[in-house]
This record gives structure tokens, sequence and C-alpha cells, in this order.
């Protein structure tokens, strides 16, 4: 087997079932390790492929740049952005993450609402100065421009400051082994210093997030409250497998 054929076949297979394991391919296929490893390696270099340990995962799509995410997984957004709004309920500190889902949030934001709402995000809360109810906080620091939020030393300085009924967390991937993921360590490391703020974390996970991983990793899924989406049957094994775990969905 050539190895263009065989990385479509690796391919086809993590379609197929959600994961590769490269000594379970090696055997099937009668190939050695070292083989399947470097058609993974190959496959990541593309972009087609999340290597893990002992194999790969779905790449999550969520890794685009802010301008090309808004154009993905539209109604998707609009519906997590829609349940996730219920969380923040009159009264309370919210901790808004940023992100295109981020933003769907905040046009399901009832008009008479009354919260607190601390964000990262220039862009999240551009689209908030103007709700007539909602007291601002901004956290400032380098902007990362991938994502248009603050990261580093002095936004997660700034962070610790802050103290949280419930903090609305991006990610990029969702996955029942792999966890909650991104594609940038600095940003990991500020999403994990949000979620120290607040007392529940939920995650905003619309539908091409589930079941795919990024490099790097933000928070093990015990650490999250629950896990707001609007999963559907492509992913239904994958969100099987959160709920078998102890993870709340909501959905």
């Amino acid at each position: 087997m050539l190895g263009a054929q065989r990385q479509e076949v690796l391919l086809a297979r993590l379609r197929t079932d959600g994961r590769l394991v490269a000594k379970d391919l090696a055997l099937e296929l009668g190939l050695s390790e070292d083989s399947i490893r470097r058609d993974l390696r190959e496959l990541a270099a593309a972009g087609l492929c999340q290597r893990v340990y002992g194999g790969a995962l779905p790449v999550s799509p969520a890794v685009a740049d802010l301008s090309t995410r808004s154009g993905v997984a539209v109604d998707s957004k609009r519906r997590v952005a829609e349940r996730a709004a219920q969380l923040i309920t009159p009264g309370c500190t919210a901790i808004l993450d940023g992100g295109t889902t981020a933003l769907a949030l905040t046009r399901a934001l009832p008009p008479d609402l009354e919260a607190t709402i601390v964000t990262h995000s220039p862009t999240v809360a551009a689209a908030l100065v103007d709700h007539p109810g909602i007291d601002l906080h901004v956290i400032g620091g380098r902007i990362f421009k991938h994502s248009a939020v603050a990261c580093g030393a002095a936004a997660v300085e700034a962070a610790a400051g802050v103290n949280a009924d419930v903090f609305l967390l991006g990610v990029t991937g969702v996955h029942a082994t792999a966890g909650l993921t991104t594609g940038d360590s600095d940003e990991a490391a500020m999403k994990r210093a949000l979620a120290r703020r607040a007392a529940d974390t939920y995650v905003l996970a619309s539908a091409e997030k589930i079941g795919t991983a990024s490099p790097f990793t933000v928070l093990p899924l015990a650490e999250v409250a629950g896990i707001v989406t609007d999963g559907t049957d492509a992913d239904g094994s994958t969100l099987e497998s959160l709920r078998g775990g102890g993870v709340v969905v909501l959905q």
C-alpha cells in the first residue's frame, strides 16, 4: 500500500471512529508502527489530524482566525449562545470568554438583564457597551490577535482580582479523552486563570468542536460544571462518552 493510500485509509478511519490508535492500526493493516506514526506526522503537518500519545484525534476547525470562524457553524453557535445566556442570571457576576460563540451570546442576552460581566475580549466588550443593564468590566493585557483577547502576565494578574459566579469558557476542542483544548498555550493559561476566579465554569461548545482536539489543554473535564452544546447525531458517541464520564451536558 502506497503512502498516499495509507493516509486516505487513516483519514477515513478517523472520520468513522473519531480516533486512531497507531498500535492497533499497525496490526490490522499489517504495517509497522513506525509507518503509521510517520503517516500521522505528515497528516498532522498538513492540518488534517491532531496527534496525541499513541495515535491521533480529529483536528478542530475552530483554530482558524476570528474572521474565518465567524462564518463557521453560525446556527449552532446561536443555539449554544441562547442556552448559555440562561446561565447569566439577574444580579450575578459572569466572566465571558472571547470568540465567536461568546459574541453570539452577547446578542442573546435579554435587553432587561441586569448583571455584571467581566471579559478579556475587546470585541465582546464592544458588543455589550450599549446594553443598558450590564455593568461591564474589561481585563486588559497583550492582545492575542488570533482570538482578539487579552493574554499574558498582566491579564492573569488583573484576573486575580475577580470573583465571579460563572465563567462561560470558549475552547476549540471537546473530547472525552483529550479533554478541553485550544490552539495556543498562552490563551490556554489565561482561560485557566479565569476559570479559577469563578464558582462554576461552563463550556460553550458548538457542534464543530465536539469530538475534536487542539494542541494545548485548557482544563480536564472534571473541573467544569457542564458543557453547553447543540450536539447532533454525528457527535452522539462523544456526547455519550462525556455523559458516561459524569460530565453534565446542557443541550
